[in-house]
């Protein structure tokens, strides 16, 4: 399981991709307004599509996405059991692999939601 600070690989994200960010700033936006239509409310609701990206995100062993996508569950008042919920399928889905990233998401969780 990773050692890291979510609240900080998350900041160090942002901070250097925001020269991407000015370099390209079309894509960049194309990228902002897509994230936001895919997570819009509409027949699934906004937290059940968060569930599903960071579903996604442990799966795919991205420790970055795990960070923005448990931050943004926070905001949306996910709770713990839905949480956890999720992360038995990832495990079903992914095998051990994914269990070691559910670790890393439990972490996440437990620091992002003190701050909520």
């Amino acid at each position: 399981m990773s050692t890291f600070n979510h609240s900080d690989l998350m900041r160090d994200i942002n901070e250097s991709l925001a020269p991407f960010r000015k370099a390209q700033p079309n894509a960049m936006a194309g990228f902002g307004q897509l994230a936001k239509a895919a997570i819009t409310d509409g027949e699934l609701s906004a937290k059940h599509k968060e569930l599903i990206a960071l579903s996604i995100a442990v799966t795919q062993r991205c420790s970055g996405c795990i960070g923005f996508h448990v931050k943004a569950l926070v905001q949306l008042g996910c709770t713990r059991a839905e949480l956890e919920e999720m992360l038995t399928v990832c495990v079903y889905m992914g095998g051990g692999p994914a269990l070691m990233y559910a670790a890393e998401v439990i972490a996440a969780w437990e620091k992002l939601s003190v701050k909520a």
